[in-house]
């Protein structure tokens, strides 16, 4: 078949002008966010049903040409966008953004992949429930990419991963078979729990077309406060007193260094220090049902536990959203270094802190690094350098990774592995574990035409 033929045949099953050949229109397509990463594509597909995404897979398997499922395109480990390696086309989902179904008697909401995550947040809040889901991105981001990429945010501490936020999945198989899995039940114990195999799996096992989504309750009150800290030492004691005097009220709990703190208002100009000359700040949030009051009562009896030396509670909820907006920005405002998104047991966190930092400083004295995230639950953006230091991206891994190895971390926390930890990863997971993935990958595409050159 040639390439004419094969687009044609394309064009026939999801219409001509959702087969994007031109420069202009396929680039936005076969770049990542962050510019690191980009392919040539032999065009970008836009179907519009799960049938016509079946119908798709199915002719790539048969012309053997290889799909990179995609989302919104705002990972940071390349997995959505084309390697070059061979002939591949880029399926987008975002024309597949239909919420099915809300059952707020369930507490679930069925929705397509290609539904952007602000939009089901919205539409959960309109009945009266949450979804839990909450990361910088989710404006743009999708729930295909979430799900496929098992995104965290800020909510992992009281809401878990995204995997925990998913009772079933719909997906189509590399042979272009539809798995309809779409059960909104909390128990099914049937056998293999097979929508976790392609939670993670970043488009390589197959391609998440809709997914049954968990809501929880509508928190009607909140608590924001911006705490200062010393160290990292400080924060996790403070993170202990939190959880010991509000429980499961506390949902988010992200740490910042002074050196994030600084690149914000350097990128915001505008905007002001919430504690000037803090070392390092804690940004919390409580929420609960009753009112707003009662939890910032029960916040100031847990600050007043420890002492802490400096801290701003939000009075209202525009200052509440002044102080994530914040916190929001740190990715963008030191956009351009090495970045880790890296995990160990919460404990372990100032160790790890103070272990990178020794190690660093042999490399390069005074190097600087922008730590940061969500410490609340073991992760932490570990980010080193500006754009000068990208070309020694390679040896500043090997050394935040050793000392990550060295605590029994993991060197992707919730950003997965794309292209940029794909031939990393091998020598941090036990040999047997990549025997496993591979045996899993080779069952499920055997020509491996989904996503390649990612995760394995």
């Amino acid at each position: 078949m040639t390439q004419d033929s094969f687009l044609a045949a394309l064009a026939a099953v999801v219409g001509a002008r959702h087969v994007l050949t031109g420069e202009n229109d396929t680039a936005p397509f076969l770049t990542d966010w962050r510019r690191q990463f980009s392919g040539p594509a032999l065009c970008v597909v836009r179907p519009g049903a799960t049938a016509e995404v079946a119908e798709v897979v199915r002719r790539c398997a048969a012309a053997g040409v290889a799909i990179v499922p995609q989302g919104g395109n705002t990972g940071l480990c390349g997995g959505s966008v084309p390697t070059g390696a061979r002939a591949e086309v880029v399926l987008s989902l975002a024309r597949m953004n239909r919420i099915r179904e809300l059952d707020a008697l369930n507490d679930t909401v069925t929705a397509e992949a290609g539904c952007v995550l602000a939009d089901v947040q919205r539409a959960a809040s309109e009945a009266g429930r949450l979804f839990a889901l909450s990361l910088a991105a989710e404006g743009s981001c999708q729930i295909g990419g979430n799900l496929s990429t098992n995104a965290g945010g800020v909510n992992v501490l009281r809401y878990g991963n995204a995997r925990d936020q998913v009772l079933g999945i719909e997906a189509v198989l590399p042979d272009g078979r539809v798995w309809n899995g779409l059960r909104g039940l909390r128990k099914d114990n049937t056998g293999y729990d097979l929508k976790q195999l392609f939670i993670g799996a970043e488009g390589t096992l197959g391609v998440i077309t809709a997914a049954v989504l968990r809501l929880h309750p509508r928190p009607t009150a909140s608590a924001t406060a911006w705490i200062a800290v010393d160290d990292a030492d400080e924060a996790i004691a403070l993170l202990a007193r939190l959880r010991a005097v509000c429980g499961d009220r506390l949902s988010a709990f992200e740490l910042l260094s002074r050196s994030c703190i600084d690149a914000v208002l350097a990128h915001r100009p505008q905007w002001r220090d919430p504690l000037p000359g803090a070392a390092w700040a804690v940004l919390v949030q409580l929420d609960d049902s009753g009112s707003d009051d009662a939890l910032l009562a029960r916040l100031e009896i847990a600050l007043d536990a420890g002492a802490v030396r400096d801290a701003v509670l939000a009075k209202s909820a525009s200052e509440a959203k002044t102080l994530w907006a914040f916190r929001e920005a740190v990715p963008e405002a030191q956009f351009a270094n090495v970045k880790h998104d890296i995990s160990v047991a919460v404990s372990r966190i100032p160790e790890l802190i103070a272990r990178c930092a020794k190690s660093l400083e042999a490399l390069a004295p005074r190097i600087p690094v922008y730590c940061f995230g969500h410490v609340g639950d073991g992760n932490l953006h570990y980010n080193v350098g500006d754009a000068a230091l990208i070309a020694r991206r390679a040896e500043i891994g090997r050394i935040v990774y050793a000392e990550v190895d060295a605590l029994g971390g993991s060197i992707s926390a919730e950003h997965g592995l794309g292209q940029l930890k794909r031939e990393e990863i091998a020598h941090h997971k036990a040999p047997l574990e990549m025997e496993l993935m591979r045996a899993v990958k080779r069952a499920l595409d055997p020509q491996g035409l989904m996503n390649p050159g990612k995760v394995i």
